[in-house]
């Protein structure tokens, strides 16, 4: 496998037909048709089911769809690097992040090297600590935000200098948002929302036990629309969604406060691209 023809793979997958992507790749139907089986036969496993209109995925050919992706991201990656180290510093820098008000220092970075460095460019993913460290893993992104423990022989970190403050969203008429404060014992009785990145720390106390969970989010925003059609009350961090006087929602600070700290994390002995290497370098700075 060559990353041509997983290029050509996922050109089939996208269009759906074999004709539609041999089309789009600017090459014959008959050449393209041909490299797919053989592509099977060197997995030794079929990738698609073809329909008269459209053809469908194998779950071989989706796990192969997962990995092609990488593939080529990993190379594009590799071809921005070399171009940095030829030319001048460019390129991107690519950080995962869940969301928190303590992004901004990383914002902040940002801003300040693009002033610089005006044609690096930033690519920023959200997820729970599950996924980013999954992408650290595969080599898609260069650093990921966590709130959590970090394994010091497998990472380097560094942390962030403010503590993000949890709280309740909650519909503006709900009967807690009376209060200026919620307790973690007020919360019982009502349905709860969590972020999948939060539970593993919230759920560890003892005080959490007992709660009626009914949905986890990745998202904030997808979490406030789920409180503000009725499902329950969100547990999220202070300031990510604005809840002014007009806002059909209120949030509320948790009492006490449960400490949590992101951190910036980096794979050990990982060589950085010049720009990444320059985005970490101002970072300390900031």
């Amino acid at each position: 496998m060559d990353i041509r023809t997983m290029q050509y793979y996922l050109a089939v997958v996208r269009e759906g037909t074999i004709s539609a992507a041999a089309q789009a790749l600017h090459i014959a139907q008959p050449s393209l048709s041909r490299q797919m089986k053989e592509l099977e036969q060197e997995l030794g496993a079929p990738l698609f089911v073809r329909g008269n209109r459209k053809i469908t995925l194998t779950e071989e050919g989706v796990v192969l769809r997962r990995r092609a992706e990488e593939m080529v991201h990993l190379m594009q990656m590799t071809q921005e690097e070399i171009t940095q180290i030829k030319n001048h510093v460019s390129g991107a820098v690519r950080i995962g992040a869940g969301e928190s008000a303590s992004f901004h220092y990383l914002s902040r970075t940002a801003s300040s090297l693009a002033k610089k460095y005006p044609d690096v460019r930033f690519h920023i993913t959200s997820g729970d600590t599950q996924d980013l460290m999954d992408a650290l893993t595969d080599g898609l992104i260069d650093f990921a935000v966590i709130f959590t423990e970090v394994d010091h022989e497998l990472y380097q970190s560094i942390p962030l200098p403010e503590n993000d403050r949890f709280g309740v969203l909650m519909p503006r008429d709900h009967p807690l948002a009376r209060k200026e404060t919620v307790r973690i014992g007020d919360l019982k009785g009502y349905p709860v929302i969590l972020s999948r990145a939060h539970a593993a720390v919230i759920m560890g106390s003892k005080a959490f036990s007992g709660l009626d969970v009914v949905a986890t989010y990745n998202l904030i925003y997808n979490a406030s629309l789920l409180v503000e059609d009725g499902l329950g009350l969100a547990v999220a961090f202070d300031g990510l969604i604005r809840c002014t006087e007009d806002s059909p929602l209120a949030f509320r600070p948790l009492v006490p406060e449960i400490p949590a700290t992101g951190r910036l994390i980096w794979k050990k002995f990982q060589t950085f691209s010049p720009a990444a290497q320059l985005f970490i370098d101002t970072l300390r700075d900031v």
